[in-house]
């Protein structure tokens, strides 16, 4: 008897939010996918849990909106944002095409993983296996598979496809293949849980602008409440200097009735550090391969932002590879196209909540820098001019608006506005003062945003 050949029209690397939502995507498209993952089982991370509105409907988009429920997820209508002492509530607009307001959701990532990897175990023309992908195979400067190693059978065996995209998350093994570019890290964001704790605003997460770095908060399930305290630096503190390190600078700038859950989280709940920093996307030009998802480009956490950029990614990769497009995946001239258009069509959303995600943190992560204590008060000052001044920052941050016009017609009213409550809280001797610090606070600006819109728009 002959033995089977394993081959496919798409391999893709890892059952995350990217590899399942593009397993069915393409699978739906009369592709056939095999989908490999090193562990089915239920993840147990502190990454992914809140889902903007735009992440929401990117999910409808492909048909997977089922997947956020029966998870006792926890809907989510906006933000509160506390700063020394006085605390704004920013809600989600409302949605032009329903008339409810926008909605994102936060749950436990594991158990939306396991939902979608049923939503792509469900979908036609999809296999999905356990087993751990070891290399990528190639034959005259082009990826034609992968080999994978099968711990029930102890080997390794080898697949095919004129296909492979790759998914395997922030600490990809195979980014080195497409880019000499990798993540920058610039903090730690540490996770714990809060079991029975009420935030100030019901079905809102909640950001703390704390010295040296934000705290954030959101609620998982009925009983649970996410915790993230930012640390700044590439290398976190061990055990408990950094139980210290929060209970010393973190938890003296919450509001008070939060401080005792906290302290009592301390000693109870397990600390998870994961890195927090940039990663600019790469033209995908490697032929036989396509990489997404945070192998591909990075963010901050801070904004939630992540699984919306992933989920439009996986749309875009859609729209450009399908069959109405590219017949054959083995038409390797057409896909490296399809890839170049992706590049740049992604912008269009991509830039916009990567550069917000970055900038906000730098504004919020101010610490001693004095400039950027400015306009992190006149972000805040601005919060609190209303809806009118706020609706385009929160839809911004939302992803039901990326418009990266709008993201810089922000931030500069932002700055100057800051600038403007310099003036206004000075008096006559001050101005020659100000106006120096004004010339520099707006400095400051360009360069918290600018960099990182030329990272994401550079080839």
């Amino acid at each position: 008897m002959s033995q089977p050949v394993n081959e496919y029209d798409l391999i893709i690397v890892g059952a995350g939010v990217v590899g399942c939502a593009a397993a069915k995507a393409f699978g739906e498209d009369g592709r056939k996918v095999l989908l490999l993952e090193r562990d089915l089982s239920e993840p147990d991370r502190i990454v992914g849990e809140l889902m903007q509105p735009g992440g929401i409907q990117a999910l409808k988009a492909l048909g997977m909106e089922d997947c956020t429920e029966d998870i006792d997820g926890i809907a989510c209508y906006g933000y509160g944002v506390y700063r020394d002492g006085e605390s704004v509530e920013l809600p989600y607009s409302m949605d032009p095409s329903s008339g409810k307001q926008f909605r994102g959701i936060a749950f436990h990532h594991g158990r939306f993983i396991q939902k979608l990897r049923q939503s792509a175990k469900a979908a036609p023309n999809v296999t999905v296996n356990e087993l751990t992908v070891t290399r990528l195979l190639d034959q005259d400067e082009r990826v034609i598979g992968v080999a994978a190693y099968d711990k029930t059978k102890d080997k390794e065996e080898a697949y095919y496809a004129p296909l492979t995209l790759v998914a395997d998350g922030i600490f990809s093994k195979f980014r080195k293949d497409f880019t000499d570019c990798q993540t920058k890290v610039l903090s730690h964001f540490v996770g714990f849980l809060l079991h029975d704790f009420e935030l100030p605003y019901a079905q809102k997460a909640f950001v703390v602008i704390a010295k040296p770095s934000p705290i954030l908060m959101y609620q998982i399930d009925p009983h649970d409440t996410r915790v993230l305290v930012d640390v700044p630096g590439e290398h976190l503190p061990k055990g408990d200097d950094l139980k210290k390190y929060i209970l010393d600078v973190v938890v003296p700038q919450l509001p008070e009735y939060m401080q005792d859950s906290f302290k009592k989280a301390l000693e109870t709940e397990r600390l998870r550090p994961m890195p927090s920093g940039f990663l600019p996307p790469s033209i995908n030009q490697c032929p036989g391969t396509i990489l997404l998802g945070d192998a591909l480009n990075v963010r901050s956490p801070l904004t939630g932002g992540g699984m919306t950029v992933a989920l439009y990614d996986v749309l875009t990769c859609r729209d450009l590879l399908s069959r109405e497009n590219v017949t054959s995946f083995t038409e390797t001239d057409l896909v490296l196209q399809a890839m170049d258009a992706f590049h740049w069509k992604r912008k269009k959303y991509s830039a916009c909540i990567n550069v917000l995600a970055m900038a906000l943190y730098s504004v919020f992560a101010a610490d001693d820098n004095e400039n950027l204590m400015t306009v992190q008060k006149g972000c805040f000052e601005y919060f609190k001019l209303g809806n009118e001044y706020t609706q385009g920052p929160v839809d911004l941050v939302a992803g039901v608006n990326p418009s990266p016009h709008s993201l810089i017609y922000h931030f500069i009213s932002v700055v100057l506005y800051a600038i403007y409550i310099m003036f206004a809280k000075g008096n006559a001797k001050d101005i020659p003062k100000n106006i120096a610090r004004a010339v520099s606070v707006l400095y400051t600006g360009y360069v918290t945003l600018f960099p990182f819109l030329w990272g994401e728009f550079k080839g």
